[in-house]
């Protein structure tokens, strides 16, 4: 019993470091990891945890499953499915009211793990995409127990320069949802902003900056290189876990399956893998 609370412990301290998920936002999608996580901008299925505004612009039903390892310890692993369904007609790629997605993600492994289940709503008017989402989350620690909150979340998204410039900002814990008593632990606040400059269709540079209430910001960029329609390679980095990061994605048609790797020096490598299909149409 005391190993496992030793272990717990250790958990627990990666969490507060910012290595583990600690009920964040966390990372959704291998391709954002590969941009080091610089993904206030995307709009892809994974928006639903990446920037919820960011589903307004999908224009066909998607799903997407998810897995990470961080540091090579099975104890790190993360697992996710994801789903985006479009309201109404479609006109203009965009769905005249606008799009529902859904998330279920589980992090951790026996001793210690974190479940959440998330709904949320992206629409888009003109150039601005605004969105909403709701979070059940649960974090389990054996001997322990589980304790649970509802966290909810604002995003927004803006083309300053149409289909060149993109600013997107996303309020994630806007409630300061609580999970314990004991010291008034909360679920984090973050608030992550940034720039996607996208200056010829084969190109992406996005930066970003994310702020935690009780760590420091946390500086992101991430390059995307379309090598051809089927083929792109990313690279990145984050200031605060001094990670840097890199990645492949291959398309064809609707099927979209991305590898991202991730290194930092003193913990080692990190490992994301993500697939996703989009039905009646193409990847954005």
């Amino acid at each position: 019993m005391r190993k496992n609370y030793v272990y717990c412990g250790c958990l627990l301290l990666l969490t507060v470091s910012g290595y583990a998920q600690g009920n964040g936002p966390g990372t959704r999608g291998a391709r954002a990891a590969a941009l080091g996580n610089a993904s206030v901008t995307l709009s892809d299925v994974w928006a639903i945890g990446n920037n919820v505004a960011g589903l307004g612009q999908l224009s066909a039903p998607a799903v997407g499953v998810y897995a990470e390892n961080r540091y090579l310890l099975s104890a790190l692993n993360t697992v996710a499915l994801a789903a985006a369904v479009p309201l109404g007609k479609v006109e203009n790629a965009t769905a005249s009211r606008g799009v529902v997605g859904f998330e279920a993600e589980r992090f951790g492994g026996k001793l210690y793990s974190e479940q959440r289940v998330g709904a949320g709503y992206g629409y888009r008017g003109g150039p601005v995409s605004i969105g909403a989402r709701v979070d059940m989350l649960q974090v389990s620690i054996e001997g322990l127990g589980s304790k649970r909150a509802v966290a909810v979340s604002l995003g927004g998204q803006a083309e300053l320069v149409p289909k060149r410039l993109v600013f997107g900002a996303y309020l994630y814990n806007l409630n300061q949802a609580k999970l314990a008593e004991y010291q008034q632990e909360r679920v984090p606040t973050v608030l992550k902003a940034g720039l996607s400059y996208r200056p010829t269709a084969k190109v992406m540079l996005n930066v970003e900056t994310e702020k935690e209430v009780e760590q420091s910001a946390d500086f992101k960029a991430g390059l995307e290189y379309r090598v051809i329609n089927a083929l792109a390679l990313r690279a990145g980095l984050r200031t605060l876990t001094q990670e840097t990061t890199g990645g492949v994605g291959f398309r064809a048609g609707a099927l979209q399956i991305d590898y991202a790797a991730a290194w930092h020096a003193a913990l080692g490598l990190s490992q994301h893998l993500g697939i996703s299909l989009a039905f009646n149409g193409k990847q954005p």
